[in-house]
């Protein structure tokens, strides 16, 4: 249960980052190159390797290697989990909780 909740806190802490919600913003108008996404964000080539690392770890974005390039597309089945669990987090009073099981008051 314990590795199920820090699971929720990483996606939670990826989603935290202004930088990482930019970027997947960016990428909700379609895949693209990391070349595309570092012109649009003047970071460093290994600072968008480190937010691509945590978005792609929580599922939440897909990446795929052409050539030199990686390129990045949104995970539509990660982000419709992500969304499910909020409302999860966000709906349980009076009903049961969906994560422990037990009702909620």
């Amino acid at each position: 249960m314990i590795r199920t909740y820090e699971k929720y806190a990483e996606l939670f802490k990826a989603l935290g980052d202004t930088n990482r919600l930019l970027i997947l913003e960016m990428l909700c108008k379609g895949e693209r190159c990391a070349c595309k996404i570092l012109e649009k964000f003047k970071i460093s080539q290994p600072t968008l390797s480190h937010h691509m690392k945590i978005l792609y770890g929580c599922g939440i974005v897909n990446k795929r290697k052409e050539g030199k390039w990686m390129y990045y597309s949104v995970n539509a089945e990660g982000c419709e989990k992500t969304m499910q669990l909020l409302r999860n987090f966000t709906t349980v009073v009076g009903k049961e909780c969906p994560i422990g099981g037990k009702r909620c008051k």
